[in-house]
């Protein structure tokens, strides 16, 4: 039985808490990976244009049986380099995307970056607003944005994003984003939920939290970013590790367990991991 609980998103749109990320999946083995997620519980999967790879993520959704209401489906406006981000740009990026899926609407469609230095991401907004109101997504967002980037849509915008996905983990908490976001409305996604490489799955402190509950590193992670609140998309192409991720329900910490994890952000190994939204450009 599906144990993941949902979150409602600022429009009344119902997404699941725990998804599955395809991020760094080649096309050909995303049918497989994608498959064995469906198969183990998930039913909420992230991808985007600049993954290369959601012509075999709508191979496994269309394969899998699932029936399409029961399926929350991500993916993400590439706003990479151009001539220009216009209107007619964005709906094609968001057509092409649709048809590699072969979904006739995704549930979340989210801008990739706000790219500050391009200064096009009101033009990109209110297209998205154009993709919303027609229904072809359900709900629709933004990722790596700043409190700037999300103040700016705010000032000529009634639409608020429904989500802000972000790199977040216990070494890099965002404090003052996640605050922010609770004030707005605005859900909060995870990306790199466990950071990357496996450092800090090996940190003592979250070592010692997964041992007293018989747990993986993984799963203890996983679990504090449930209970802050969190949306999250943890990665994984092993089948075992993809139902160990979803197997984070049967168990909860306390006080103490979450207040080593909150620590680890404010001490030495505390850093953002990926690029930084205000000058990340390629």
């Amino acid at each position: 039985m599906n144990q993941v609980p949902g979150i409602k998103l600022n429009n009344g749109t119902l997404m699941p808490q725990l998804g599955y990320g395809v991020w760094q999946v080649p096309d050909d083995e995303a049918e497989r990976a994608v498959g064995t997620a469906l198969e183990a519980g998930y039913r909420s999967v992230d991808t985007a244009a600049i993954y290369g790879n959601e012509k075999g993520t709508g191979k496994a959704l269309a394969s899998s049986g699932v029936p399409r209401e029961e399926l929350f489906v991500t993916t993400k406006l590439w706003n990479g380099p151009s001539q220009r981000w216009g209107r007619d740009e964005v709906l094609r990026a968001f057509d092409d995307s649709l048809a590699k899926l072969a979904l006739d609407h995704v549930d979340l469609y989210l801008i990739h970056w706000p790219r500050p230095m391009r200064d096009d991401v009101l033009a990109i907004w209110e297209t998205f607003e154009e993709i919303a109101a027609s229904g072809r997504a359900k709900a629709v967002g933004v990722s790596n944005f700043r409190p700037q980037d999300l103040e700016r849509i705010g000032e000529v915008s009634a639409l608020v994003p429904a989500v802000n996905q972000i790199e977040l983990h216990p070494l890099f908490p965002q404090t003052g984003l996640r605050a922010l976001h609770a004030r707005l409305g605005i859900t909060t996604e995870a990306w790199s939920p466990l950071g990357q490489g496996k450092e800090l799955l090996t940190l003592p402190a979250v070592a010692s939290v997964a041992a007293r509950h018989g747990r993986s590193a993984a799963q203890v992670v996983l679990r504090w970013h449930l209970q802050s609140g969190h949306v999250v998309i943890p990665k994984s192409v092993t089948p075992a590790r993809i139902r160990e991720n979803l197997d984070v329900f049967g168990f909860e910490l306390d006080a103490e367990d979450m207040a080593a994890l909150d620590a680890l952000g404010s001490g030495p190994f505390g850093r953002r991991i990926g690029p930084d939204p205000a000058v990340f450009d390629v």
